[in-house]
């Protein structure tokens, strides 16, 4: 007994010792004495353009119809009209008449092109809600420091704040090595199909390659994750996938005093119920890994151990992050029902009844898979399993290895010298999935620090942004440009 017991406290030392080893062995992968950007003047009519691009309604609607196009002729109007240097330097090009597409010329045409996107289109202001806003969602007011307005985060920030740079860049007479494209769609909010689809698509016809894209997602939370006790960025190495499936039962209708064992509701509701107490199991690799491996360093000591032995306290990992939405979200594909129609009157049975239940796939799961899976819990020949719309699968992991990364990485320590840096995976889509076909490197970084609380705002109601953010933006993206060469 003894003997054994030798053997079990030997075996724990080893255990201990090798846990020991690999924390001790972590080497950071903060970058460190990266130089300070070189500081850049943003005008106060660069804030003054900004509001007046938030007072058109670029409103886009999933049913197109119902989308005021006159509204998105005012706006490319207005982006004519304030940066008329843009115009006349960067080759301008529309793709299906509301897509646009800029075109920097790079003195090396041996270097690979980069991609700089966002999204001009807004969601609605949803009904009943305008009175809850502070200030009207389109008039574009400035206030203690804050400019208030649908787009202000999702996505105007982004457009606006590229094209101030560009037009910094070439006032100042900076001329790129690489060639720049910046991209700008208007119908991101309704899956993209009209603009970045169409645009990514031209430039595969031309046989564009590209060092790397850069599109809206990540933040910098000022709260930090994982047990950082510093603001991080976040930079989007992938997001995940989309499908959306109907579950239909057909019954026999009829009269609601004879009813069958279970109607066709009951059939659809059973179905549901599967489906949400057997959800997709929990995995780290599929993007977590890699974030709780760069936070690793900055954490505490009990932290880095389990962080670093992912192989051991995996189970432990998983189960701290499932105790939140956001947390279990990013684990696994989730589980959504959505939409549930049936019935016309209340003592009537309906024939049929259909439920719609939304997936966002994690990295390493597929639209087939998922269909697959689905079908084998509700495991009910009565219920018919079909896609809506067209799914996607998620987006292949882009490297954190890439020379793209390190210098997405170095302009933000250089910017902001006191933010960690970490890669994830976006739970949201972004038009940034239609490029994959030119570039393995696309990134989803918005160099702007949103609190949980702020980020309530994106198709919210009182979407604001700092002005003093927004001139950081603008010196990130000047920066950026630069260091890409």
């Amino acid at each position: 007994m003894r003997f054994v017991l030798r053997i079990v406290a030997l075996l724990l030392v080893i255990v201990i010792v090798f846990l020991l080893v690999n924390t001790l062995r972590l080497t950071s992968h903060q970058l460190t004495d990266v130089p300070p950007a070189p500081p850049i003047s943003v005008p106060d009519s660069a804030i003054q353009r900004f509001a007046g691009a938030i007072r058109i309604p670029t409103v886009s609607y999933t049913d197109y119809a119902l989308t005021d196009t006159t509204q998105f002729d005012k706006f490319l109007t207005y982006i004519r009209a304030s940066y008329p240097l843009i115009q006349q330097r960067l080759n301008p090009q529309t793709f299906n008449q509301y897509g646009l597409l800029y075109e920097w010329k790079g003195r090396n045409p041996a270097l690979k092109p980069v991609l700089l996107m966002a999204h001009y289109d807004v969601v609605p202001v949803i009904q009943g809600t305008q009175g809850m806003w502070k200030r009207p969602p389109f008039a574009g007011i400035i206030e203690d420091g804050y400019l208030y307005g649908r787009g202000t985060l999702d996505d105007k920030m982004s457009v606006m704040g590229l094209l101030e740079s560009v037009d910094y860049l070439l006032r100042t007479g900076y001329q790129p090595e690489r060639t720049l494209f910046l991209a700008f769609g208007q119908d991101e909010e309704t899956s993209g199909f009209r603009g970045a689809q169409t645009i990514a698509a031209a430039l595969k016809k031309r046989a564009v390659s590209l060092e790397y894209v850069l599109d809206e997602g990540g933040v910098i939370k000022p709260e930090g994750v994982s047990g950082a006790n510093k603001p991080v960025a976040l930079i989007g190495i992938s997001e995940k996938g989309y499908l959306s499936l109907e579950l239909t039962a057909i019954g026999k209708g009829g009269h609601s005093s004879m009813p069958p064992p279970q109607t066709s509701i009951g059939l659809v509701a059973e179905a549901v119920s599967k489906l949400e107490h057997n959800p997709f199991p929990a995995r780290l690799n599929g993007g977590v890994d890699q974030l709780l491996d760069y936070l690793a360093s900055e954490v505490s000591f009990g932290q880095r151990v389990a962080f670093a032995n992912q192989w051991l306290f995996g189970p432990l990992i998983k189960q701290a992050l499932t105790k939140t939405k956001s947390g279990n979200a990013t684990l696994r594909t989730t589980t959504a029902p959505t939409i549930f129609r049936s019935g016309a009157k209340d003592n009537v049975l309906p024939i049929d009844a259909v439920a719609t239940i939304n997936f966002r796939l994690l990295p390493g799961d597929t639209v087939d898979g998922v269909v697959a899976r689905v079908k084998e819990i509700i495991d009910n020949d009565s219920i018919t399993v079909s896609v809506l719309g067209k799914g996607n699968n998620p987006v292949p992991l882009s490297s954190t290895e890439t020379p793209a990364f390190l210098t997405i990485h170095k302009t933000i320590r250089s910017v902001f010298p006191n933010v960690l840096v970490a890669p994830y995976v976006m739970l949201g889509a972004t038009d940034s999935k239609y490029y994959s076909a030119l570039t393995s490197s696309i990134y989803r970084f918005a160099p702007i620090p949103l609190t949980d609380a702020a980020s309530a705002g994106v198709h919210g109601t009182n979407e604001r942004i700092s002005i003093n953010d927004y001139r950081n933006m603008i010196w990130f993206y000047v920066t950026l440009i630069r260091n890409s060469q």
